[in-house]
């Protein structure tokens, strides 16, 4: 037993070494402000004011399929009968959002929203889960609205 002792320091070792590192988009998405979820996304985001436009910024995260591809957020600021009046989009790199994968993101709206404004944020992608690319895809779009903090 005491020639095995050894070997057993060093497999403890060496699994001990197999340790991850955190991830660093859960832990950002995790300190913003304003969060969203829903069957497909987790999404963390912050609205803040930026020379005179305002900046949208985050991560979403893809929850449901094996692939989500040309994933794209769009954020628009609303009046009171719910029309827009300014708007910013950006597309999420990398194209394809493997299941459990976190991007940032990045959307400036042209003008500076105050405390209690409206805003529209929408997502669109093409959702996969295997078989023949192209057949079986799901084109999903989905929005939300939030006011301004």
């Amino acid at each position: 037993m005491r020639q095995l002792r050894p070997i057993f320091l060093i497999l403890f070792l060496l699994l001990g070494a197999c340790a991850t590192d955190p991830d660093v988009h859960q832990q950002r998405m995790a300190a913003l402000p304003q969060h969203y979820k829903q069957f497909d996304v987790l999404m963390g985001y912050e609205v803040i004011p930026a020379n005179g436009s305002t900046v949208v910024q985050g991560v979403v995260k893809n929850v449901r399929y094996f692939q989500m591809r040309d994933l794209e957020i769009w954020a628009v600021q609303l009046d009171d009968q719910g029309r827009v009046r300014a708007r910013g989009m950006t597309f999420i790199i990398p194209t394809e959002l493997e299941q459990d994968e976190s991007a940032d993101f990045r959307i400036k709206i042209p003008v500076q929203l105050a405390a209690g404004d409206r805003l529209r944020i929408t997502y669109k992608y093409f959702g996969y889960d295997g078989g023949s690319r192209g057949l079986g895809d799901t084109n999903w779009m989905q929005s939300f609205e939030t006011t301004v903090r």
